[in-house]
């Protein structure tokens, strides 16, 4: 298949040229040769799709080159194309091809733009190497490009301090999970000498049972290899407790949030367990860690956008919630609902976050929704594209006829905890729905609806000011003013329009979101047979999962109530977001007064970036600074190289007095010495 070497390497290629040439090429060529990149690899990526649909098609291995020979190492480079590489091709590509057009018109004003082009680029080439890798070495080539290019791209700005600190503070979480996963390689290598993954598959379930030697104790040898595994994909898919990275990287462009932080790179934990779910499945241990981690991120995240009022905040924490749901899909056996999820939450989530982008850019790059209201009718093309998006991720539909596109995958994996008898699993995705039914609508009520609140943002002032209404610098961009931590309520902003008039975005950000807002309605019920019917989604899967089709047909199964759950509970959170945020405006207000306490607690993300600052962070500044000033200054400078140098100081000294110019001077040292001799020769 060759078209996997053009669809992979068009990208790589297209960053090298970018990136050398920079400002020597141009913005226009620069960004045309890398958006043309994208866009070939994506029309490439689609048939590739199809014919594993249509069946058509069916696994295959491109050698690229001999990588490495150690010992009985042997690693070869080789792109593996089967079932799940073909899901995230269209999700990679199509996502990136659509970022890359919709940053020519955000980041027109940036003078950088061939370095921006070149970053984006390099992580897709880097995301395609992690996704067609045939064995873990390849896989940790990937893993490891997505993360440097994710730090790149969040500190692209790197003139802004928050931007630099977001950036240091994903890469060094990263390394955290990255080190489980160094270790759960070097793990599996030992067990099955081998580094290939088919091999490995194929060889998993006869380890069962087995027993490893770890830490000075015996545990059962595919609990601590998964676990070990699954470590590396909560940080990069930001699960609860590796999660902190995920709301700071919102410091990078909007662009950079909506294709690493929405659509690929964190996927990329998820697609480590489904690409590994034979080994998982042999460990009922590490399915349950894996729920139980994914079920509580779910809820957890959800809490939290609840409360957050920057715009690309809240749909950071719904990213991290929605990776909640695939996991603990993955844990429950689910493997093919939770790559339906990240097929369908790919559309969406992009299309939100580029809407959101759309919002700021109008709003001159404003992120408080206090300072929004009243929208709708100034940028209309943006309101429909972030209303599909979240009537997409929100899981509308009809009960026996079908829906927007989160109402197949996520409401398909609640079904899918109840029918795997886990129903900690299902309740926490049940109220996760509520949850974020009620901050997707909230988020709606405050940017489109009521009256308009721009006169009380420091940015639009300043804008009017200026005398135009766009932002002249977008390296400025920066998260809203904290005028206050509560949700007050709209009732209490200052409200008119200060002379400032939204504008909609232009044409080249409009067709993205114009695109995706098609895979955010269709996606669900015109894909869903291939990824969780239990007959087409076994021929569609041919191994590639492990798929569970008695698990599949158990979830068609459930009772009517729990089909009906999720939509119930979503029809609950839009009705109380139309309360609070458009009846009576000042619920919001009386709730924070009345719950501070909780209110505090959830605002502030469960205080686990206070609680990581508290055990990690200031000792980790207080051991640094007694290694610098009593080790490196008391110990190394003193006895060292300040040691020495008062040495020869002194040693200088003394003999510098003995250096007289006298005969008689250096006569009397010459007895001197002459005595000692001759009085260790008679003492000897």
């Amino acid at each position: 298949m060759t078209s996997i070497l053009f669809i992979v390497f068009l990208p790589l290629l297209a960053a090298a040229v970018a990136g050398l040439g920079n400002r020597a090429l141009g913005n226009t060529i620069a960004k045309s040769l890398t958006t043309a990149a994208l866009f070939v690899s994506c029309a490439l990526s689609w048939p590739i799709f199809i014919g594993f649909m249509t069946g058509s098609l069916s696994e295959s291995v491109t050698p690229v080159l001999h990588f490495i020979t150690s010992g009985s190492m042997d690693v070869s480079w080789a792109l593996r194309v089967d079932a799940l590489t073909a899901v995230m091709l269209v999700v990679v590509t199509s996502v990136s091809a659509l970022v890359h057009l919709y940053s020519w018109g955000y980041m027109a004003e940036d003078p950088d733009q061939p370095r921006f082009f070149a970053y984006l680029s390099l992580f897709t080439f880097a995301m395609l190497m992690l996704v067609t890798a045939d064995n873990l070495i390849q896989m940790f080539f990937g893993w490891e490009g997505v993360g440097l290019a994710s730090y790149l791209l969040i500190g692209f700005w790197f003139k802004k301090p928050s931007a630099n600190a977001a950036a240091i503070k994903a890469f060094v979480v990263n390394r955290v999970g990255d080190l489980g996963f160094m270790l759960g390689i070097f793990g599996t290598y030992l067990v099955f000498n081998t580094l290939s993954i088919p091999e490995i598959l194929h060889a998993a379930p006869g380890m069962a049972g087995s027993t490893i030697g770890f830490l000075g104790y015996r545990f059962d040898t595919m609990t601590v290899l998964c676990l070990l595994l699954f470590v590396g994909a909560m940080g990069k898919s930001a699960q609860l407790g590796l999660h902190t990275w995920l709301p700071d990287a919102m410091e990078g462009p909007t662009p950079v949030s909506a294709l690493i932080h929405a659509a690929t790179m964190v996927t990329a934990g998820v697609f480590m367990v489904c690409r590994l779910s034979p080994m998982f499945e042999t460990s009922q241990t590490a399915l349950n860690v894996v729920t139980v981690v994914g079920a509580a991120t779910c809820f957890f995240a959800a809490t939290i956008g609840t409360t957050q009022t920057d715009i690309k905040r809240v749909i950071a924490y719904s990213t991290c919630s929605q990776l909640g749901y695939m996991f603990f899909a993955a844990g429950v056996g689910a493997y093919g609902a939770a790559m339906f999820h990240l097929f369908t939450h790919a559309f969406f989530k992009a299309l939100l976050f580029l809407g959101a982008g759309s919002v700021i850019h109008a709003m001159h790059h404003e992120q408080d929704m206090r300072y929004y209201g009243g929208l709708r009718k100034h940028i209309p093309v943006t309101f429909w594209a972030m209303m599909f998006g979240t009537l997409a991720i929100t899981g509308v539909g009809i009960y026996g006829v079908g829906g927007f596109a989160g109402y197949h995958s996520k409401d398909g994996i609640i079904e899918a905890a109840w029918a795997a008898g886990q129903p900690g699993a299902f309740w926490a995705g049940v109220i996760a729905a509520l949850l974020t039914s009620f901050y997707s609508w909230r988020l709606m009520f405050l940017t489109f609806w009521g009256k308009p609140r721009w006169a009380a943002s420091e940015h639009i002032q300043h804008a009017v000011h200026d005398g135009h209404g766009h932002h002249e610098n977008p390296a400025d961009e920066h998260a809203a003013p904290a005028t206050h931590a509560h949700d007050v309520g709209v009732h209490e902003m200052a409200t008119g329009t200060a002379g400032y008039h939204p504008h909609e975005s232009p044409l080249n950000m409009l067709i993205p979101l114009i695109a995706l807002s098609i895979g955010a309605v269709a996606a669900g019920f015109v894909f869903h047979g291939w990824f969780i019917e239990p007959t087409a989604g076994e021929t569609f899967w041919r191994g590639s999962i492990a798929f569970n089709e008695h698990l599949m047909h158990a979830m068609h199964e459930v009772p009517v109530w729990v089909k009906l759950a999720a939509t119930v509970v979503m029809l609950l959170g839009f009705a109380g977001a139309w309360l609070a945020y458009i009846v009576r405006t000042d619920i919001p207000a009386r709730f924070t007064a009345t719950f501070e306490v909780l209110y505090d607690f959830v605002y502030n993300k469960w205080y686990f970036d206070e609680l990581y600052d508290l055990l990690f962070v200031r000792p980790a500044f207080a051991i640094g600074r007694l290694l610098w000033h009593k080790g490196d200054e008391g110990t190394i400078d003193r006895f060292g190289p300040n040691g020495s140098a008062w040495v020869v100081q002194v040693g200088s000294r003394v003999a510098s007095r003995l250096q007289t110019g006298y005969v008689y001077t250096y006569a009397f040292v010459m007895l001197i010495g002459l005595t000692a001799a001759v009085t260790w020769v008679i003492a000897g």
